[in-house]
């Protein structure tokens, strides 16, 4: 219960911190949109520009306040308002009121005073207690000087219920006003040291934190601190609701003095017109709301904020329907408001005129959903080949993702047909048009490598051509992929040159040249290159095949299952898959049991001896055929077995003898460990064995 009291407490705190933080964004909108005349002269100009400036100062100032001097900020504020209220409604009351014309008569219908209004004073009275106790406790005074100050802001009260003269009446009031005044300067006065350390302590902080953690870190943790987004997003949406009131009473008005104008209705049926909206007004409302909340550049960060929440939901939606788990995938709210953002700065959404500006905002949410869609296809793509590769066979884990992948194929082919339907070619329409036949072209390749996995976890036996498929399946979609970021790099181009150039547009194209094509073309190029030298590298390994793969008697170390038809051999006599060890040879060019850089020599590879994965070791496929074995016949998991008797394997009896010590040693550095192509001769041949290790990470070299 405690602890539900105390999280309670800690979101009433954090709803509160972003409330009090929203005006000053109010404040700094309406001094950025506010009409700024010239022809005031050089000094209304200078004093003008100076307002500005300090408004916009002081705002941000309070804005990046901590939460606890934001509250005291905010209650000394709070406590000037009182003090104005309560100075001005007393000279108000006594320079305005005339108690000898207005209730004369009191509440109850006989007379308390002579030629006295009880109930205003009363009422009065209430109003000025309020302001005075609130002003003592917002400014914590003692006892003494909160009765005074109470004592001061009702004096003039008594003045009217005594009924001073007016010149006497307004004089006190000045009076109050001014003593009300002087002791608010002193309390703000005794609280400037205050106001000092916490800016001193507010400094230090930033300066350390700068020093330590540099300035990224530092902007993230104020925009956390003082949860920027939320104060956007409340701004923003606080301002177009306000909005949208006074536009539906301007119109409900309206259309009564029409209806008032034109005679009326007489059945009663003006006022449900009047409080209904066609579907052309509710139109032009939404229209006129949204022009109005993208015209400057805080309220396309307060839109930026908004699509932020709905994209963040969107995405946890979609995660939660397929089943996903990954952390990287909860990334669309914050892609999908910094796409929006570079949009609107990249096409100058706020400087536009408000017709112009509505279409532009609705081409850049055209181009932001073919975004968010890539996106989801994104999140979609892992769960989609985890399903397949991991042979679930359960029908209601693979429906929710084949159906999100369906609706990513058709969502931009009904887009595309709409745009098609209602637009003329331009190079907008052919922008959103390439990102849709793009999107379709990667949900084709997914769902072909999916049911490529698929028929392959149907199959009784190994699919060696399987990754061969996938490899061509994969790459037809990259190379489709790069040719259309060369195609948008040439549309954007085009746009910049004859259509709407700007600053951020190059960036954005520089950006969009350097990750999307040069990074993806490298990319692509390395991987032709590694599966080629894999392959090369496979094809070089010995293999082994008939009666010396059964003597073998183990399974192969990466994808634990039993050799069917062949096994390869690496140099450092151990054996896989060749399928296996390829796909592993894409990652890195270490054996898998003892890291050793994978390559073989063409003159002692015949020659070499291989062992399973346990240490049991067999002569080579060759020798073995050319003479049969002595007595003492090879079985496995024996290292004491007799070579073969033929001349043809010289060195294999000392290779086989030795081998025990040579594995021994190369699990002491497994990490580090490379072979001289020299030395690799000398093992299999008939010299004495001589071990020289390189160790990559401290470079020495041990004997």
């Amino acid at each position: 219960m405690a602890s539900t009291q105390a999280r309670i407490g800690q979101q009433a705190l954090a709803v509160l911190d972003v409330a009090l933080r929203v005006p000053c964004i109010f404040i700094i909108d309406a001094i950025f949109n506010s009409y700024y005349d010239p022809g005031s002269g050089w000094a209304g100009a200078v004093g003008k520009v100076l307002v500005r400036v300090m408004g916009v100062l002081i705002s941000s100032v309070v804005l990046l306040l901590s939460q606890k001097a934001l509250f005291k900020f905010y209650t000394l504020f709070f406590a000037v308002l009182l003090g104005m209220a309560a100075a001005l409604f007393n000279y108000y009351a006594t320079s305005h009121i005339d108690f000898y014309s207005a209730y004369y008569k009191a509440a109850l219908g006989f007379r308390l005073l002579p030629r006295n209004g009880p109930t205003l004073w009363l009422g009065m009275a209430a109003v000025q207690l309020v302001f005075g106790i609130g002003y003592v406790f917002l400014l914590n005074l003692q006892s003494l000087f909160a009765a005074l100050v109470v004592l001061d802001i009702m004096i003039p009260l008594w003045g009217l219920m005594i009924e001073l003269p007016a010149d006497v009446r307004q004089m006190v009031a000045v009076f109050s006003g001014l003593a009300l005044a002087l002791n608010t300067v002193v309390c703000l006065a005794m609280r400037l040291k205050w106001f000092y350390y916490s800016c001193r302590y507010v400094y230090l902080l930033v300066r350390h934190m700068y020093r330590i953690y540099g300035l990224q870190l530092l902007l993230e943790d104020t925009w956390k601190r003082i949860r920027f987004p939320d104060v956007l997003r409340v701004f923003w949406l606080t301002r177009v609701t306000a909005q949208a009131l006074i536009l539906v009473y301007v119109v409900r008005a309206v259309r009564r003095e029409s209806g008032d104008a034109t005679g009326g209705v007489t059945d009663g049926s003006s006022d449900s017109q009047g409080y209904l909206l066609s579907w052309d007004v509710f139109w032009d409302l939404t229209s006129n709301l949204i022009i109005s909340g993208c015209d400057s550049t805080l309220t396309v960060l307060g839109m930026s904020a908004v699509i932020s929440s709905v994209a963040h939901y969107l995405g946890l939606s979609i995660l939660a329907f397929i089943g996903s788990t990954e952390e990287e995938d909860k990334r669309l709210g914050f892609v999908a408001p910094v796409l929006f953002f570079i949009l609107a700065l990249q096409t100058g959404l706020s400087s536009l005129d408000p017709e112009e500006r509505l279409v532009r905002l609705s081409r850049n949410m055209c181009l932001l959903l073919t975004a968010i869609l890539h996106f989801i296809h994104g999140m979609t793509d892992p769960v989609l080949m985890s399903l397949s590769a991991s042979h679930v066979s359960s029908f209601r884990r693979h429906f929710p993702v084949l159906l999100v992948s369906t609706a990513l194929f058709v969502l931009p082919v009904v887009l595309s047909y709409a745009l098609w339907h209602h637009y003329a070619l331009n190079t907008w329409l052919f922008a959103v048009t390439a990102f849709c036949v793009e999107l379709c072209l990667k949900v084709v390749v997914s769902l072909t490598v999916y049911g490529l996995f698929m028929a392959d976890g149907f199959s009784n036996v190994l699919w060696e051509k399987l990754d061969d498929y996938v490899y061509y399946v994969r790459s037809t979609g990259n190379i489709i992929e790069f040719l259309f970021g060369v195609i948008m790099f040439g549309n954007g181009a085009y746009t910049m040159m004859f259509e709407s150039g700007s600053k951020i547009r190059a960036c954005m194209m520089c950006l969009h040249a350097y990750f999307n094509i040069y990074l993806q073309a490298k990319n692509g190029w390395k991987t032709f290159i590694n599966r080629r030298t894999a392959v090369k590298k496979i094809n070089s390994l010995p293999e082994v095949r008939g009666d010396q793969l059964r003597d073998i008697e183990d399974v192969c170390a990466i994808c634990y299952q039993e050799f069917s038809t062949s096994a390869r051999i690496t140099p450092c006599h151990h054996y896989f898959h060749a399928l296996c060890l390829r796909k592993w040879l894409y990652i890195q060019d270490t054996c898998p049991m003892c890291h050793q850089r994978v390559y073989v020599e063409e003159d002692s590879r015949d020659r070499a001896a291989f062992s399973n994965n346990n240490g049991g070791y067999a002569a080579p496929q060759d020798a073995a055929a050319a003479a049969p074995p002595a007595a003492g016949e090879h079985q496995p998991g024996q290292q004491d077995a007799e070579p073969p008797a033929d001349g043809a394997a010289a060195g294999g009896g000392q290779a086989a003898g030795g081998a025990a010590e040579l594995e021994n040693e190369l699990l002491e550095d497994n990490d580090s460990i490379e072979y001289d192509e020299d030395e690799w001769g000398t093992q299999n041949g008939s010299t004495p064995i001589e071990e020289d290790y390189i160790n990559d990470d401290t470079d020495s070299t041990e004997d």
